[in-house]
């Protein structure tokens, strides 16, 4: 696991822009605190942090060149595989002289190109440069596990593992205003946006090919593909299939040369991963995290079970708010570009404490949107399947809308839930969907900007995407809405979070649910093999039910949430008021509209708060965003 950066520059003005690459390569630092080299020739720099997890040899070191000095490559990710495609490179003559997936990946893309990406079982963004052809192949996974950003102008061409490394370049600095109308509206920013104008981020299973007079860029792997095939066989033959898989995808990733642990937050998913981990690794150790006075989110009960259940090495961190808070500049710091799921929060100190132990962890992450595992996907199945309590819960609209709503207890939960569904109920699939996926609506968003930002947004071109985004639900069909949260929620918000936290920890997290053949398989399963009226990701729980203690079988789903609305209305009150949200600061940067910004402010303290403190800590990260990185 690392951090990669560089540039391919297309004249003699791009090649002003080659010395920046030791700046910007040092700004990933804490994703590779190892060691710092730099490729440097005509028209091409590369950049490279390592963080050693296979083969610590300094060989093993990158950029790596090839024997002849023809081919330079910059890696981060794992290749699981590579001890297989190391032995099938070998028997056609390929000395190698490291152990590392590095050099095999090398090896394989200076025999086969572009044309071996779909050989590669991993998660990874990588750029191979060939001195001969002055070509330079980016990719990245199929998935987005790992991120890669890029800029491409008449000039040059820039990329990076994060968007910081490509600022370092010189680039000019403007807020992107489509990509701030979509992040109002999810707290995250899919690909291809970035809230810089002009810095993409390269889709999922894409790669550019850069050469001195064009970019082509193009994709090695549909996800849309993967739901066209249709399992045949039996709910009990697809359990065993389902086994089979997630064994194997696990003992892939418990591959390294340091120490390995797990995350296990006591849910189902996580739960799995390390009840199959612990059968593989002596010792095993797990970690969770709780909170101090806050039982509401605390999960540890269930975790303490689990780890008791597979005789794993537990330990607990129990944090309280103010060790929340002192994280919070941090982690604020962490986000070169705003990115507003506050769960972020719980899990850069996971990753930080899970990082005095080990280097490398297993998470769960993945297994709701490829099982339907979500709350929404359970209000999706009761919109299109409505029965007798549906249909009362939706005529009851005005009730849910005056009673107070919160994500802080249990009850105003609750209520808030059933307000969404019922406004839901009135939409089509594409609109429920899209309202059950995002924290504000396009309303809200645009009231909350101010004029200038307004008249900056191309609305016509923001609703071409999300009409192409939401195309795939055609009908009511819980596949079509999982396809959609793979497109958008999983590589948009969930693994972008697990990347930007551990990484800041410089701790590689794998994600065994995200191997391409568990993904496939879960895609050509039939919904009725996940989710019905009363049950979510039920082949996921069946088939692991020996496995794992009752206990966690017996609960409500739960994401991994802070306790965030009291932590604004006492510690972060006097920052909101004088620093993040004052009139003049807010005035002054004419992003956005005050008195929509103090009637948010005043929602939050009220006895209906609603989801309004979602959207506060929206516009804080923005702002602690705004001043290190486009006021600086």
């Amino acid at each position: 696991m690392c951090g990669i950066t560089g540039i391919f520059a297309f004249n003699e003005i791009g090649r002003f822009n080659l010395p920046n690459i030791s700046n910007a390569t040092e700004t990933l630092e804490h994703r590779g605190p190892d060691i710092q080299k730099v490729y440097v020739s005509d028209y091409v720099a590369l950049g490279h942090r390592r963080l050693s997890i296979i083969d610590l040899n300094p060989e093993a070191n990158q950029p790596m060149m090839s024997e002849e000095g023809r081919y330079q490559i910059v890696f981060n990710g794992e290749i699981y595989n590579y001890k297989s495609l190391k032995k099938d490179l070998s028997q056609k003559g390929v000395v190698f002289k490291t152990e590392s997936d590095t050099e095999v990946l090398l090896q394989l893309l200076i025999h086969e190109g572009k044309d071996s990406l779909n050989k590669l079982n991993g998660f990874f963004a990588f750029a191979f440069y060939d001195q001969h052809k002055e070509e330079l192949l980016v990719a990245r996974d199929r998935y987005g596990i790992k991120p890669l950003y890029y800029l491409e102008d008449e000039d040059r061409f820039i990329f990076a593992s994060e968007l910081k490394a490509i600022l370092k370049f010189g680039i000019e600095k403007k807020v992107d205003s489509n990509a701030l109308y979509s992040y109002l509206q999810l707290n995250y920013l899919p690909a291809p946006m970035s809230m810089v104008k002009g810095v993409k981020k390269l889709m999922p299973g894409n790669y550019a090919l850069v050469k001195k007079k064009s970019v082509e860029f193009n994709a090695y792997y549909k996800l849309e593909d993967t739901f066209k095939k249709t399992f045949e066989g039996s709910y009990e033959e697809a359990q065993i299939q389902l086994k089979s898989l997630m064994e194997s995808a696990v003992e892939k990733r418990l591959i390294a040369d340091v120490p390995l642990g797990t995350f296990l937050s006591g849910g189902v998913d996580s739960s799995i991963i390390s009840a199959i981990a612990s059968k593989k690794v002596e010792g095993l150790h797990t970690f969770s995290i709780g909170y101090k006075g806050h039982s509401f989110f605390d999960e540890t009960e269930y975790a303490n079970a689990v780890a008791k259940h597979i005789g794993s090495k537990h330990q607990v961190f129990s944090l309280s708010l103010d060790d929340l808070y002192d994280y919070l500049p941090d982690l604020l710091k962490s986000f070169s570009e705003p990115f507003a799921d506050s769960s972020a929060l719980p899990v850069y100190a996971l990753s930080k404490l899970t990082k005095e132990k080990v280097t490398v962890a297993l998470s769960g992450d993945g297994a709701d949107e490829l099982f339907a595992g979500y709350n929404k996907h359970a209000a999706l199945y009761r919109l299109w399947n409505p029965g007798f309590k549906e249909k009362i819960v939706s005529s009851l609209s005005a009730i849910w809308k005056a009673l107070p709503k919160s994500r802080n207890n249990p009850i105003g939960n609750k209520i808030r839930q059933l307000h969404k569904f019922a406004e839901a109920y009135k939409l089509d699939p594409q609109d429920q969907y899209w309202l059950l996926a995002s924290l504000l609506n396009a309303r809200k968003s645009s009231e909350l900007l101010s004029n200038n930002l307004l008249e900056k947004i191309d609305f016509e071109s923001f609703d071409l995407w999300k009409e192409k985004l939401l195309s795939p639900l055609k009908s009511k069909s819980i596949n079509q809405a999982l396809q959609l949260d793979q497109e958008l929620v999983l590589q948009g918000d969930m693994l972008q979070k697990v990347d930007l936290m551990s990484m800041q920890q410089a701790l590689e997290v794998r994600v065994p649910f995200m191997d391409h053949e568990v993904v496939a398989f879960a895609n050509s399963l039939p919904e009725s093999f996940k989710v019905n009226g009363q049950r979510k990701k039920m082949i996921l729980q069946d088939t692991f039910r020996d496995i794992l203690p009752t206990k966690i079988y017996n609960r409500p789903k739960h994401g991994f949430e802070v306790p965030l609305l009291d932590w604004l209305r006492k510690d972060l009150k006097s920052d909101i008021e004088n620093k993040w949200l004052d009139k003049d600061r807010i005035v002054d940067q004419s992003v956005f509209d005050w008195d929509e910004v103090q009637a948010l402010k005043k929602k939050l303290f009220s006895n209906n708060p609603e989801d309004s403190h979602a959207t506060i800590w929206a516009l804080i990260v923005f702002q602690e965003w705004w001043s290190h990185y486009m006021e600086s």
